[in-house]
């Protein structure tokens, strides 16, 4: 007896799934569909029958320390979220607008209340940002700015609580992507870096191979990087333009405002593009040597992940210009404080100011110079 209890255990230790028992009320003989987040996105798992009593049930496929999320639709409306653990058995009642209860999943009971305070909170700003839409004076347009900004400032605040309650568990994740819009994100001030990375510090001595805590550590780094950036800006001399620092291939670093040319041109690039990496040879070569006597120099900046394609490449091509690797990539703060929104992208520094110029092509850059290099 001691030795069938002991193997009952051990095989619910190593339990690779979770088992959820729903009833969808009000759709009898319905579909439901399962999906799972993949960080940034659904997955569609399966599509589920309901019985004719309402009943469906689903088993989902979730390692050992690595909770998931997954969430259970009709149609297009989501109407069950759940974040399961191995082992968990969850049974939940829902309808079809989303009206749920759930039990089994401690986890799933708290992400299902922070998904209803969001909710509420989007509801209460949209229901607010209609009436600034139809206010008749400036006077109750101002008003309503206000009361706008008094909502966000409290659900920030409720947030900021919540993460710093729950840095141990994963529905705190889900809290720092919230937005209210695309230009709108709830955790939008350079401070916030703080409680992204203690958060993450705190998930990982829990989750240490949840790909959702890594998509959280990938964003801390990255806040935290534009926060030390701006402190390090402060702290120097007023330019004209962000420095930067990074290290080329001798692992030396280079900053640009090092540089001692008249004009020079930050351009940030891919190595691993051909087509980018064609270009030092065909168009960036000439010019330099065309026009570097005469004030001009490049300050290159690869957005390369993968060091080994950069240094290559700059090695191959012998470029005698600077050359450094920001392997951030996209996440770089650079990026963020040039404005780059596609490479290749270019910039000049025309006597320690930026210049306001348009770089698109060959032409455009050889103009540029003979205007600037006169």
């Amino acid at each position: 007896m001691i030795v069938s209890a002991a193997v009952a255990v051990m095989a619910a230790a190593c339990t690779t799934v979770a088992g959820i028992d729903g009833t969808l009320e009000s759709a009898p003989s319905a579909e439901v569909i399962v999906k799972q987040l993949d960080v940034n996105r659904y997955v569609v798992l399966d599509t589920v029958a309901v019985d004719p009593s309402g009943a469906f049930s689903y088993k989902v496929e979730v390692e050992k320390g690595q909770p998931e999320f997954v969430y259970v639709f009709y149609k297009d409306t989501k109407i069950a979220s759940l974040l399961l653990e191995a082992g968990d058995k969850v049974r939940l009642v829902t309808d079809t607008l989303g009206n749920c209860s759930i039990e089994g999943s401690p986890e799933s009971v708290k992400l299902v209340a922070v998904e209803k305070a969001y909710n509420e909170a989007l509801l209460k700003m949209s229901l607010i940002s209609g009436e600034i839409e139809q206010a008749q004076d400036e006077k109750a347009a101002a008003e309503l700015g206000r009361q706008l900004s008094k909502e966000y400032v409290n659900y920030y605040r409720n947030c900021v609580k919540y993460v710093m309650e729950n840095s141990f568990s994963l529905t705190s994740v889900p809290v720092f992507f919230q937005n209210f819009g695309a230009s709108l994100p709830v955790f939008s001030q350079s401070t916030d870096a703080i409680h992204f990375r203690n958060v993450a510090d705190s998930l990982e001595t829990v989750y240490p191979d949840s790909k959702y805590v890594k998509a959280l550590r990938k964003e801390a780094d990255r806040r935290f990087g534009i926060l030390e950036l701006a402190g390090r800006i402060a702290a120097v001399e007023p330019v004209g333009y962000p420095d930067i620092e990074l290290a080329d291939r001798a692992g030396q670093k280079r900053k640009l405002s090092d540089m001692e040319s008249q004009a020079v041109m930050i351009y940030f690039w891919s190595a691993a593009v051909p087509a980018q990496a064609m270009f030092n040879l065909d168009t960036l070569k000439p010019l330099y040597d065309e026009f570097h006597k005469k004030g001009f120099d490049i300050y290159a900046v690869s957005l390369d992940t993968d060091k080994t394609v950069w240094a290559q490449v700059v090695k191959e091509q012998n470029m005698p210009w600077v050359n450094v690797c920001d392997s951030r990539g996209a996440a770089s703060p650079y990026v963020t404080l040039y404005n780059i929104g596609a490479l290749p992208g270019a910039y000049i520094i025309n006597n320690g100011e930026l210049v306001d110029g348009e770089i698109v092509d060959e032409a455009s850059l050889r103009n540029l110079l003979k205007k600037l290099l006169k």
